[in-house]
C-alpha cells in the first residue's frame, strides 16, 4: 500500500478545537501511527475508518472531479463531534487516507485525447486503487473488525465488497467468498464490464462471484441506462425500489423500502453502501435536485443496526470540490452518518 498515508495522534489534534468541559471525538479517536500490523493493539475497537479521496474511478465513467478533497473536509468536522456515552471515539481507529494524486498527476501529464484519458483512468482503477483497497480493508476484516470506507468514487465498492469476501470465508463465517450488499442510491451502478469505473463495481463484484444478492433503494428512473434496467430487472438475485415507486407513486414508504431489502439480503454478511448522489441538493459528483432527504439517508443508517451481519460501510461520490453546495454541510452530513451507524450498533 505504497499510497496510503496513517495519521498521528498530533496530527489529528492539530484539527481539534479544544474547550474546557467538552470531550471531541478527536480526542478519543485512536491512530495506526506505526501501520496497519498496530491493528492488533488495539482490541477494544470495532471499527476502522480511512478515506479514498480520488475522483478516477468517477472520471473513468466520464463524470468529472471534485470526490478527491471531500474526506479532508469530512476529517475536520468528525473530529470535532462531541464525545458521548453513545459514541465516545474509542470503539473507533482512524487509520488514515490513500493518496493517489501522483497516479492523477501521470494521467494528466501524459493523456492525448478524451478517449486516452478514460482508458488511462480506468487502468489505474483496476491495477493500483482496486489492489490497494482491498488489500487495506482485507487486513481490517482479518482483525476482526469493520471498515467504514469514505470515497471517492463509488468504484470502490468492488474492492470492498471483494475484500470482505475473502476474509470473511478464510475466518470461516461464510460456506463461500462472497457478500450481500445493500446500496442507498440513485444509480445501480451495474454498467456493463468494459473497463473498471464508478458506474460499474457491482456488476463485476456480481459477475467474478464475490456479490451473491444486491438490493439498492432510491433508484431514479431518468438517470439509469434502460439496458441496465433490464439487466437488474433479470437478475432473481437482485431486487429494487426506485424512488419515483417510493416518494412519487407512494406504492410504499420509505421504511417499507428498507426493511423489504434487507429481509432480503439479511442471509448473509451484508456491504453495505450509501451513494450522496441520492441525497436531495447535497453536494455531489452528480448533484440531485429531487432525492431522499438527509434525515432518511440517516434513518437507512440506523435501521442497519437491527442487522449483526453488517460488515463494511462505505458511503462515497460527496464532491466538495464542486462549485455548488456548502462543503461544510456535506461533512457534517458524513460525519453524521458515520455516527448514526456506530450508535446504532451499540
Amino acid at each position: 500500500m505504497s499510497h496510503f498515508h496513517y495519521y498521528t495522534r498530533q496530527e489529528l489534534l492539530s484539527h481539534v478545537k479544544l474547550r474546557k468541559y467538552e470531550t471531541k471525538l478527536g480526542e478519543r479517536l485512536r491512530v495506526l501511527e506505526t501501520g496497519i500490523d498496530a491493528l492488533s493493539l488495539h482490541a477494544g475497537a470495532k471499527y476502522v475508518c480511512f478515506g479514498i479521496p480520488e475522483s478516477i474511478g468517477i472520471l473513468g465513467d466520464h463524470g468529472t472531479r471534485g470526490a478527491e478533497s471531500t474526506w479532508f473536509h469530512f476529517v475536520n468536522s468528525f473530529l470535532n463531534l462531541q464525545s458521548s456515552d453513545q459514541c465516545s471515539g474509542d470503539e473507533i481507529v482512524l487509520a488514515g487516507y490513500f493518496d493517489f494524486s501522483p497516479v492523477v498527476n501521470i494521467i494528466e501529464n501524459n493523456f492525448n485525447d478524451f478517449e486516452e484519458r478514460i482508458n488511462a483512468c480506468r487502468h489505474a482503477v483496476a491495477n493500483i486503487i482496486d489492489e490497494e483497497v482491498e488489500d487495506f480493508v482485507k487486513q481490517i476484516v482479518l482483525a476482526g473488525k469493520i471498515p467504514i470506507a469514505i470515497g471517492g468514487g463509488h468504484n470502490n465498492a468492488y474492492p470492498i465488497i471483494k475484500a470482505g469476501s475473502k476474509s470473511l470465508f478464510k475466518l470461516e463465517k461464510t460456506k463461500k467468498a462472497a457478500v450481500n450488499a445493500i446500496n442507498l442510491a440513485a444509480t445501480a451502478d451495474y454498467k456493463i464490464m468494459e473497463g473498471r469505473h464508478s458506474g460499474n463495481p457491482f456488476r463485476y463484484a456480481m459477475e467474478e462471484g464475490f456479490l451473491n444478492r444486491y438490493a439498492v433503494i432510491g433508484l431514479q428512473e431518468n438517470v439509469n441506462p434502460q439496458s441496465m434496467m433490464d439487466d437488474l430487472y433479470g437478475n432473481v438475485n437482485i431486487h429494487y425500489h426506485t424512488y419515483e415507486e417510493i416518494f412519487v407513486e407512494e406504492r410504499l414508504n420509505f421504511i417499507q423500502s428498507i426493511s423489504q431489502s434487507f429481509s432480503f439480503i439479511d442471509d448473509d454478511p451484508i456491504a453495505m453502501e450509501i451513494d450522496l448522489d441520492v441525497v436531495s441538493c447535497v453536494n455531489s459528483s452528480g448533484q440531485n435536485p429531487s432525492g431522499i432527504s438527509v434525515n432518511e439517508a440517516r434513518q437507512f443508517v440506523r435501521f442497519s443496526g437491527h442487522y449483526p451481519n453488517v460488515c463494511s460501510l462505505h458511503i462515497c461520490e460527496g464532491a466538495t470540490a464542486q462549485l455548488h453546495g456548502d462543503s461544510q454541510q456535506l461533512a457534517k452530513l458524513i460525519s453524521f452518518l458515520v455516527t448514526d451507524f456506530v450508535k446504532s450498533r451499540g
